[in-house]
């Protein structure tokens, strides 16, 4: 029923196999019930940190798939998300929120100016200053990406039973919480 390590591997401590059969043996009573074990905060806290950082990177690895329909680079789609979600901005200001230089954001956005997906304005008090807005191009394809992309990973949950959807809905709701205060704090 259980490994003959089960509780060493639930307390992270070595137990003496002879104990440990007598344990679980009590546990595989029905009317036993398994409950989580104290733990020190930080290690703790590091491990999800450690599974939702790889479950995350996974997931939109997979997302990911999709956007070779857009017919656009990563670089353009994601500069084009901060400009339909954020709303227009400032070069540098893009710059930053894509965490790249502003001589590298300019290619990009000459690009998606190209494509029609973006526009380019001048700030009317300082020439070398430019406003970058999304087209209505550029919302309808990026609109479309996203619609690919959350699709996919809705295939992808599909086997799932509810309580376990209810569960990822609250982690979601957690992690938008804990960035939002993080983002506070900053």
């Amino acid at each position: 029923m259980f490994p003959p390590d089960y509780l060493a591997l639930l307390t992270n401590y070595r137990i003496p196999v002879h104990l440990s059969r007598k344990m679980l043996a009590v546990l595989s009573d029905r009317n036993a019930k398994l409950c989580r074990m104290p733990r020190s905060k930080e290690p703790f806290r590091l491990e999800v940190a450690d599974r939702l950082h790889s479950a995350a990177i996974h997931l939109l690895r997979h997302a990911r798939k999709q956007d070779v329909l857009a017919r656009v680079g990563p670089a353009r789609l994601s500069a084009l998300s901060v400009l339909v979600f954020g709303g227009p901005m400032a070069l540098g200001q893009l710059a930053a929120a894509e965490q790249v230089k502003a001589p590298t954001m300019s290619r990009i956005v000459a690009g998606l100016k190209r494509s029609g997906l973006a526009k380019i304005q001048t700030d009317s008090k300082d020439a070398r200053r430019i406003r970058v807005t999304a087209t209505p191009k550029g919302e309808r394809l990026l609109q479309q990406a996203r619609a690919r992309r959350v699709r996919l990973v809705a295939e992808t949950l599909s086997g799932l039973r509810d309580a376990e959807m209810d569960t990822l809905l609250r982690a979601a709701e957690l992690m938008e919480r804990a960035v939002g205060q993080s983002a506070g704090r900053k």
